[in-house]
């Protein structure tokens, strides 16, 4: 679904930037002049992959699904970030780079590093905190505010306010990925499965996820999703778009946005694929809401 609040397009003075995490969807990346940094993914027969440009997150989840370990995902390194803030300097003075959590990932903290080499005052990084379409929402919001005319340091500032009371909340279908990537020992992970326990996480102000609550069944875990967010955005929903991002389970997450649109008051509505960065921890059937 299409984001119609605010202007589309970021106007000419700061050029918006974003990693392949962000999980927009295209239409809405083209509607904002939002560009991506592709990250890379790596399976176990050493195949690399530049997340979203050369792999889809269909074939994504084939590939990971058929493998008996996680792949590995890996931020670019710092001259790919030069060029493209260098190219994003040429084309509107100035670039905001919104990226991934800094608690999942090293690609804030490369960012930086290529921000550092170019020793320019006119390129911004900013750590969201967050990950998939929490991600993707604050490089909207910083493309409007720009559409606004305003300034880079009055965007990053309203960003930091963004942040301080953005929320995301996910649940895990399958524990398998957990068990693979070390979380869990097998033992727990096929205790859980057995019980069909339903791990639900919630971000915390580092952007890093802790579990929250244990819930028995999918369709419970969902029902919670959605009450958490009413709990934890109260009326503030208002004036918040909801991000649904999902692995492999467009109907599941159809279902969460049919529910939230029945039960609260939104800007706005995003349902995406989640990515191959933040779809390796998830797992399929991982289902996330950024808010």
């Amino acid at each position: 679904m299409p984001v119609t609040a605010g202007r589309s397009g970021a106007a000419v003075g700061i050029k918006i930037i974003t990693d392949t995490s962000c999980d927009l969807p295209q239409e809405v990346l083209e509607q904002y002049n939002i560009e991506m940094i592709p990250l890379k993914v790596t399976f176990a027969n050493g195949e690399t992959y530049l997340d979203r440009f050369e792999i889809c997150p269909r074939t994504f989840v084939e590939k990971m699904s058929s493998s008996a370990t996680l792949p590995k995902t890996s931020a670019p390194d710092p001259h790919t970030f030069v060029k493209y803030f260098e190219q994003g300097i040429r084309e509107t003075g100035a670039v905001i780079f919104v990226s991934l959590s800094s608690g999942l990932s090293s690609t804030s903290q490369i960012a930086q590093m290529a921000c550092n080499m170019m020793n320019s005052s006119k390129v911004k990084v900013f750590d969201s905190l967050t990950a998939s379409l929490g991600t993707g929402i604050m490089a909207i919001r910083a493309a409007q505010m720009a559409a606004r005319g305003m300034s880079l340091e009055a965007v990053l500032e309203k960003l930091a306010a963004i942040r301080a009371t953005r929320e995301v909340i996910f649940v895990l279908d399958t524990l398998e990925n957990v068990v693979k990537g070390g979380r869990l020992s097998k033992f727990e992970g096929m205790a859980g499965t057995i019980l069909n326990i339903k791990p639900i996480l919630r971000g915390n102000q580092l952007g890093i996820p802790e579990i929250v609550e244990k819930v028995r069944g999918r369709k419970k875990a969902m029902k919670r999703l959605v009450a958490m967010v009413g709990e934890l955005a109260g009326a503030s929903l208002l004036h918040r778009i909801v991000g649904i991002s999902h692995v492999n389970c467009l109907e599941d997450a159809d279902k969460l946005a049919w529910e939230i649109n029945s039960q609260y008051q939104q800007e706005a509505v995003l349902i995406s694929d989640m990515s191959a960065t933040i779809g390796t921890y998830a797992g399929e059937g991982g289902l996330m809401i950024n808010f």
